[in-house]
């Protein structure tokens, strides 16, 4: 057995925290139904991406109303117990103090993502805005239907504006797990949006032996799918890629009223945000997408994208190209990342 059924929701974050976890559960039981073993949401689904917020910034000056965006973005994010340095193990493993009279670190996001997980037997990943101490980090969450959470990925190199409101991640984190569904061996990764653009990045997911590589994304780019296939080709893996995709009218309320409300209002049917995502085989060929201006809005089964894909195609494409191991020409160049083995991990 080496074929497994993979998913992305091309979906769009609601007003609040609490409405985006019951959209997200709604799509899970939907593709669980439709016998789905892998699922990835978009970047940032969990607390939203505020497309067209400036947060009252220009150079040398921030205004009043963008401390307040601030402030309703921060209060949306989820808390999922882990330490602004990243606790890393210690987090995943539940090792960390908890708080007097509660029983799990956090707000409930995570224990609520487990449940989820285990109740439809779906491998979840998505995209979380993370709150720890007082910064914001855009991260993907890895959540195993039997054993919950196994690893946390945060953004390492937040593009454009988002790094005035996104801290940048810890490099360890890029760190791939293992796990094992339906008897298929999987390790997987995720670089998330732009980070897809950084050569070496992907190197060090390649070197670990990926046959996983999940990017969420908010890209909406007709420039997106070729990198995805490059992506795939190079790293002979199955590529998934859930985006974003939402019209202005569906962006969160306290965008909608702030200064940028005048371009909203004037065409609110309009996409901010067109989609795109796709799922790409181990040889770089399409196997689903690039959807286009669709959304989980009214049918969470309009935005979700199933093949079935055979794992072993992975290795049959490592009949010619390498990268964790002889193309790479380790004897000729070296790369290193600080606090990371880039070792395969093992299965």
């Amino acid at each position: 057995m080496s074929k497994l059924k993979v998913a992305v929701s091309q979906s769009h974050s609601r007003d609040n925290l609490a409405e985006t976890l019951d959209a997200l559960e709604r799509t899970a039981r939907t593709a669980a139904s439709r016998g789905v073993n892998i699922l990835l949401f978009p970047e940032a689904y969990l607390g939203g991406y505020p497309r067209t917020a400036t947060f009252g910034t220009r150079f040398g000056f921030r205004e009043a109303h963008g401390r307040e965006q601030f402030l309703h973005y921060f209060n949306g994010a989820a808390d999922l117990g882990d330490t602004p340095a990243g606790a890393g193990d210690d987090w995943v493993q539940k090792k960390l103090p908890v708080a007097q009279g509660k029983t799990y670190r956090g707000d409930g996001t995570r224990e609520r993502l487990e449940k989820i997980a285990n109740e439809t037997s779906i491998l979840i990943v998505v995209g979380v805005i993370e709150r720890a101490g007082g910064s914001l980090y855009c991260s993907a969450l890895y959540v195993d239907p039997k054993r919950g959470v196994l690893g946390k990925r945060r953004k390492v190199m937040p593009t454009g504006s988002e790094r005035l409101v996104w801290a940048q991640g810890s490099p360890s984190t890029l760190k791939a797990v293992t796990t094992e569904i339906n008897g298929v061996q999987l390790t997987l990764a995720a670089a998330i949006c732009w980070e897809n653009y950084m050569p070496l990045l992907r190197q060090s997911l390649y070197a670990q032996n990926v046959n996983l590589y999940l990017a969420p994304t908010v890209d909406c780019r007709e420039t997106w799918l070729p990198l995805m296939r490059t992506v795939a080709l190079e790293g002979r893996a199955v590529v998934l890629s859930a985006s974003q995709s939402g019209r202005y009218k569906e962006l969160p309320e306290w965008v909608t009223q702030g200064p940028e409300s005048e371009k909203i209002e004037s065409d609110p049917e309009a996409w901010a945000s067109g989609g795109g995502s796709c799922i790409i085989g181990p040889l770089g060929e399409v196997l689903a997408g690039p959807l286009w201006n669709a959304n989980d809005e009214s049918d969470p089964d309009t935005a979700l994208q199933i093949v079935e894909v055979d794992f072993e195609d992975c290795l049959r494409g490592r009949l010619d190209l390498d990268l964790a191991g002889s193309y790479s020409r380790n004897d000729a160049f070296s790369l290193t990342v600080e606090g990371l083995d880039l070792n395969p991990p093992p299965l």
